[in-house]
């Protein structure tokens, strides 16, 4: 890996272990994706792209309202809105760079810059939430699902990606949150899940 690959390692695992070292770690974080946006787009290659994709293919029916945290250039909300042209579809992240970058390249999504460890949506506003190489806040994630929507998470080069948790404690934590496991996907180097939360009593 190299030093910036290192650097989100070591903040991926502070931040889960302990959601409030975000705060320390947000702007120099923020920095480094801002000064690698105009380069993000042509790094994803399509091999990388198929844990999400399988994740993606395992929903039992069409997202309504979708948000790609994490969106970087907003491949994967372009993703997203290209499997289903009537859903909402948004994307998030905290990088000013890698939503001007995403909104340069067009499309559906609308793309907002905005912090996944506190998100200005309202509770339960989406029945679709991904996140592709991005730190889980899970109290968030369970925060604005839907009950009875669906998360999927994807690393795209399994436990060689820069920003990774184990999947297993992706599951724990989902858990812990009333979400029940759907199931596991590996493609290629790359795995991801899918998550549903409960349905409302």
């Amino acid at each position: 890996m190299t030093l910036g690959q290192r650097f989100a390692r070591f903040v991926t695992t502070a931040v889960v272990r302990v959601p409030f070292a975000w705060k320390v770690f947000r702007g120099p974080l923020t920095r480094s994706f801002d000064r690698l946006a105009p380069s993000w787009e042509g790094r994803l290659s399509d091999e990388r792209l198929r844990p999400i994709e399988a994740a993606l293919a395992a929903l039992p029916a069409a997202p309504r309202h979708a948000l790609d945290l994490g969106t970087g250039t907003g491949r994967i909300a372009r993703i997203i809105a290209g499997h289903w042209p009537d859903a909402d579809v948004v994307g998030a992240d905290v990088s000013p760079g890698m939503i001007d970058e995403a909104r340069r390249l067009g499309g559906s999504v609308r793309y907002d810059v905005a912090d996944s460890a506190a998100l200005p949506y309202d509770d339960g506003t989406f029945d679709l939430v991904t996140l592709n190489n991005m730190i889980p806040f899970f109290d968030e994630l369970a925060r604005v699902t839907e009950a009875g929507g669906h998360v999927a998470v994807a690393y795209t080069m399994g436990d060689k990606t820069p920003i990774y948790v184990p999947l297993e404690r992706v599951r724990r934590e989902h858990g812990r949150r009333g979400f029940t496991h759907v199931a596991d996907f590996a493609e290629g180097p790359g795995v991801a899940l899918l998550a549903k939360k409960a349905d409302r009593s």
